[in-house]
């Protein structure tokens, strides 16, 4: 038996029906992409934990000039730290040459002793003065000054390198003492208030 066709308002009525029913549906939104901000299922970040981050997005460089810059600030950040260091003695911020314990043993070692080399400059000037003196005597005296100054540098450099060396073979017998020495002799040829890193020990006291 031939099937009669659906009449016209049926059909309009059945799809707006569906069409209603599926609008009536819970949307389900566990399927949405999450909000990167605030993630579902982890706790929501501090407050001052989010300002930092929010801080650190916004320092960041965007520019090849603004990276220039920023280096540049660090640099000069740095310098100013390694300055302070060492005018306080701040083992983090010192100089490579500086750091470490055998370092720091010698140059505590050399300020706490008197050395010959570090009153070369003011037995210089006076050696200099008596020089330009048109008096034959005087300047003999000054010529032989010379001498005696240059020889009790070369002994009392020779004599300190020696008992450092020895010292720091006791104290750091494992270590790596390497140019120890020669930087501990190099420390006692300037005059101790112009010495850096500055002196942590006074004259006499024992490192």
């Amino acid at each position: 038996m031939p099937r009669m066709p659906l009449p016209l308002v049926f059909v309009f009525r059945s799809r707006a029906k569906e069409e209603k029913s599926q609008a009536d549906k819970p949307v389900n939104f566990s399927k949405q992409p999450r909000d990167p901000q605030a993630p579902k299922g982890r706790p929501t970040p501090k407050r001052s934990e989010a300002q930092s981050q929010r801080r650190s997005v916004a320092h960041t460089p965007t520019t090849r000039k603004d990276a220039s810059k920023r280096q540049r600030e660090e640099r000069r950040q740095a310098l100013q730290k390694q300055r302070e260091a060492l005018a306080g003695g701040d083992e983090r911020y010192l100089p490579a040459r500086d750091k470490g314990p055998v370092r720091r043993f010698a140059r505590d070692w050399v300020d706490s002793r008197f050395n010959v080399a570090e009153f070369f400059l003011p037995l210089a000037i006076v050696i200099l003065v008596l020089s330009v003196v048109r008096v034959p005597s005087i300047q003999n005296i000054a010529l032989l000054l010379w001498a005696v100054v240059i020889v009790l540098i070369v002994v009392d450099a020779a004599v300190s390198g020696f008992r450092l060396k020895k010292r720091l073979k006791e104290r750091f017998p494992d270590g790596n003492t390497r140019g120890a020495v020669p930087y501990a002799l190099m420390r006692s040829l300037q005059m101790r208030r112009l010495r850096l890193p500055k002196p942590q020990v006074k004259r006499g006291e024992r490192p």
